[in-house]
């Protein structure tokens, strides 16, 4: 089942339990997916959609904080409840020490020996966890073992 086959029923679920913030974010992430397909001109395959997904998470993500310093709290909890929307959508997050042994596994892969390798080596890792770490976690993670 594709995910756009399956935010249709969720979609459908929530119009019938009638919960309206989940119905708009929904609706939301099943707009942006629909439009990425209509600018590739193909059905999106499965990373792209989780492509679609992450995007959207870093915007609600972003979002809540910035309302947080504006001293809107009731906007950043909305956001946050629209990022737990979409995160039931995305994979479970990858662990701390297998991330740590992918990362080992490709600076060993690629040879890298300094920070100038960091992109070598992520682009060794980051296919390897899409939609499972975030891309400054691992970046972060990088450069502490090159450093």
């Amino acid at each position: 089942m594709t995910l756009i086959s399956e935010l249709g029923d969720e979609i459908k679920d929530a119009l019938r339990e009638r919960d309206t913030e989940r119905l708009d974010t929904l609706r939301l992430v099943l707009a942006e997916l629909r439009a990425a397909e209509k600018e590739l001109l193909r059905p999106l395959d499965e990373s792209e959609e989780l492509q679609v997904l992450q995007r959207e998470r870093k915007r609600r993500l972003e979002a809540a904080e910035a309302f947080r310093a504006a001293d809107r709290q009731e906007q950043a909890e909305k956001e946050e409840r629209e990022l737990d929307v979409i995160e039931e959508f995305m994979p479970d997050p990858i662990e701390e020490d297998e991330l740590e042994e992918i990362v080992d596994d490709a600076i060993a892969e690629t040879g890298a020996t300094s920070l100038r390798d960091l992109g070598r080596v992520m682009a060794d890792v980051m296919p390897q966890v899409a939609g499972r770490a975030d891309g400054s976690t691992v970046s972060r993670l990088v450069r502490e073992k090159l450093a």
